[in-house]
């Protein structure tokens, strides 16, 4: 079975969704190809959920293997709306 490395992105902009959204913030992305064909990109937002944005605001990024162990141990708890570990 082959398994996809995670892929993350940083937000550049959040014009129009300013509460899902904060910019400098690091979001993991989910394949979406006919997002792609839209230009837009399927990003896990503030909420825990994943949903469509328009792909010019964030850029791709590549994070060290320490780091994307970090981040990929902590999750957003929605109902408590704080971080908890995996």
């Amino acid at each position: 079975m082959r398994t996809t490395a995670q892929k993350f992105v940083v937000c550049l902009k959040n014009t129009g969704y300013e509460v899902s959204l904060e910019p400098r913030k690091i979001y993991q992305t989910l394949p979406d190809p006919d997002a792609a064909r839209h230009r837009q990109i399927r990003v896990i937002d503030e909420s825990g959920e994943d949903y469509l944005y328009p792909a010019r605001y964030f850029s791709p990024i590549e994070l060290p293997q320490p780091i994307r162990k970090a981040v990929m141990t902590f999750r957003l708890c929605p109902r408590k709306n704080r971080l908890t570990t995996a």
